[in-house]
């Protein structure tokens, strides 16, 4: 992204309004020091603050050194006898001269290049977080292609069997197929929810709305939409004696919660109850979920919430994949500031995320 050197209109009236406002004050304070107080040592150090702050918040070098100049010239005009008249004559006041506007126009140049630099750094980082955008886009695209052919496939399968052979099935092979369909329609729906989930996140430029939400009661509502879903599974819950509120969106956290249970559920391949443990780490709230299962394979580890589409995954039905659920999971939580990480134990596997107990970031 390349940065016009040009000066508009309004940057122009905008560095002459804050030159001569900072001038204007440094003046006055001057006044006030050498007329009222006697002080003429620090008039200078008081121009020199003033084209630090002409220097910070005005567009480009120019105003900067214009305004040491213009300091210059009032310390000599107004507070150097003869008063109100320009004398370069006087003894030793040529190298106060060349000091005083060498030393405001160095600290000009260098407030103003370290404001440049900022402003390169900050353009960059924007460039930065579009291209991890378009990656994270991508991936999705790859995860929804992969979740959604597989069940679409099965719902056509079964429904064309159905028809195909209604009179030559027997009633109990009837319900499994149309019990077939119910379970991929439900994955489809909850596949929708996701994407809805990241689609709100992207129109508000991953800026989420949040308010302070008692943690403990945003995961029990979590756990209750779960087991609607996957009645079967046992969920234990430990949260900690003082309550954990969490400046979130509840909607979105909820969403992770149910991806990471409906994982654990369906990936880990035992009947032995998921555990989920909520506590507090310095200045971030953190939520544990383990399962005791068959863990995570290591090559999978440092890929697992990039999207990937694994066609060897087995869900509970055996045919859907974990990797669009997991890459939502990282989208919200990284618009909360979080983070979210997973690891195998030694029975099972574990997944972490933090969120921020205030404004600050959970690495």
């Amino acid at each position: 992204m390349e940065h016009s050197n040009k000066m508009t209109k309004k940057e122009l009236v905008w560095n002459i309004c804050i030159t001569f406002s900072y001038l204007s004050g440094a003046t006055a304070i001057s006044c006030l020091l050498f007329f009222v107080a006697g002080d003429t040592a620090n008039v200078g150090i008081v121009y020199m603050m003033a084209v630090v702050f002409i220097s910070r918040f005005s567009n480009g070098y120019v105003p900067g050194v214009i305004a040491s100049f213009i300091s210059v010239i009032c310390v000599n005009l107004i507070f150097t006898y003869p008063f109100m008249l320009l004398n370069f004559t006087l003894e030793g006041y040529p190298i106060t001269f060349i000091a005083l506007l060498l030393i405001s126009s160095l600290t000009s140049a260098t407030t103003s290049h370290l404001k440049e630099q900022n402003r390169i750094i900050n353009e960059r980082e924007k460039m930065l977080m579009e291209a991890e955008k378009e990656t994270m886009r991508a991936n999705l695209l790859r995860a929804v292609s992969h979740d959604l052919r597989t069940p679409l496939t099965g719902i056509i399968g079964a429904s064309s069997s159905y028809l195909e052979d209604d009179k030559s099935l027997s009633y109990e092979e009837k319900s499994r197929l149309v019990n077939e369909i119910r379970e991929d329609a439900n994955w489809l729906l909850n596949m929708v929810e996701n994407l809805l989930s990241v689609t709100r996140i992207r129109n508000t430029k991953a800026q989420v709305s949040k308010s302070y939400e008692p943690f403990e009661e945003v995961a029990s509502e979590a756990v209750q939409r779960f087991h609607k879903r996957i009645p079967d599974v046992m969920v234990r819950v430990t949260v900690p004696d003082a309550l954990v509120m969490v400046p979130m969106d509840a909607t979105l956290i909820e969403q992770v919660i149910i991806n990471l249970l409906e994982n654990a559920a369906c990936h880990s391949n035992t009947t032995a109850p998921i555990q989920i443990t909520i506590s507090t780490q310095g200045d971030c709230a953190r939520f544990d979920i383990r399962d005791y299962g068959d863990g995570i394979s290591p090559e999978r580890l440092h890929s697992l919430f990039d999207g990937h589409a694994s066609s060897s995954d087995h869900c509970c039905d055996t045919k859907k994949g974990m990797g669009i659920g997991l890459s939502i999971c990282k989208t919200i939580i990284t618009a909360h500031n979080g983070s979210i990480t997973a690891f195998n134990m030694n029975q099972g596997a574990l997944f972490t995320f933090t969120l921020p107990l205030g404004e600050n970031s959970c690495e």
